[in-house]
């Protein structure tokens, strides 16, 4: 199941919180980019179909 952008992008914006990326979540940043866009496309397709 894929989570929803929002929370992804919660996420996302909690690792740059301070300001800056630590080196040692770069790896999670990275996979939780894929992860935010494969959301979007998701839910994208799914208000195009209820149109």
């Amino acid at each position: 199941m894929i989570r929803s952008a929002e929370i992804v992008n919660a996420e996302i914006r909690e690792l740059w919180a301070s300001g800056s990326l630590d080196p040692r979540d770069r790896d999670r940043y990275l996979r939780l980019v894929v992860e935010y866009a494969e959301a979007l496309r998701a839910e994208r397709e799914s208000a195009e179909l209820a149109a």
